[in-house]
């Protein structure tokens, strides 16, 4: 099934992340079936199919008959004399010069940098000189939950 996966997203001719994101699954979880890790599940079927209503859910679980539906609904059609071709949207990729863009947006024009290097700003930095500060007080706390306090007039005295 996995294969089928694959040749689903090959024929949509998109990127097995993009695959992914437009199906609704992470990358991560796409990637673990096809290297076999993980096995397809219904929601991942229910996607493809919901993502891409002609797909053949006979074909992509058990891979019977034709990758995509028949456009009448009926695959026993013997007044056709040609063989089943799938047919597909494909791009023409001739009509884009033609066109300004695919989807009749404006095109994006990008600001080009200046890249010539310039002088380093000289940045004078402030030195903020701080009050000298002054002990007022050291604390000493013993393993039986006591204390002493030293300060500094009685500094001398108690070393």
């Amino acid at each position: 099934m996995k294969d089928r996966i694959k040749k689903v997203m090959e024929s949509q001719h998109m990127s097995q992340q993009t695959f992914a994101h437009s199906i609704g699954m992470s990358p991560a979880s796409l990637s673990s079936i096809f290297n076999g890790r993980t096995k397809p599940t219904l929601n991942i079927v229910e996607a493809i199919k919901d993502k891409i209503p002609r797909i053949s859910t006979d074909w992509l679980i058990f891979g019977k008959g034709d990758m995509y539906l028949s456009d009448s609904g009926h695959s026993n059609n013997t007044t056709n004399t040609q063989p089943n071709v799938i047919s597909e949207p494909v791009l023409n990729f001739d009509d884009l010069e033609n066109n300004s863009s695919l989807f009749n947006e404006q095109t994006i024009v990008t600001p080009t940098m200046d890249y010539t290097p310039q002088k380093p700003e000289r940045v004078e930095v402030k030195v903020i000189e701080k009050p000298q500060r002054k002990v007022t007080e050291i604390r000493i706390f013993y393993d039986d939950r006591t204390w002493e306090s030293f300060y500094p007039e009685d500094r001398e005295s108690s070393i």
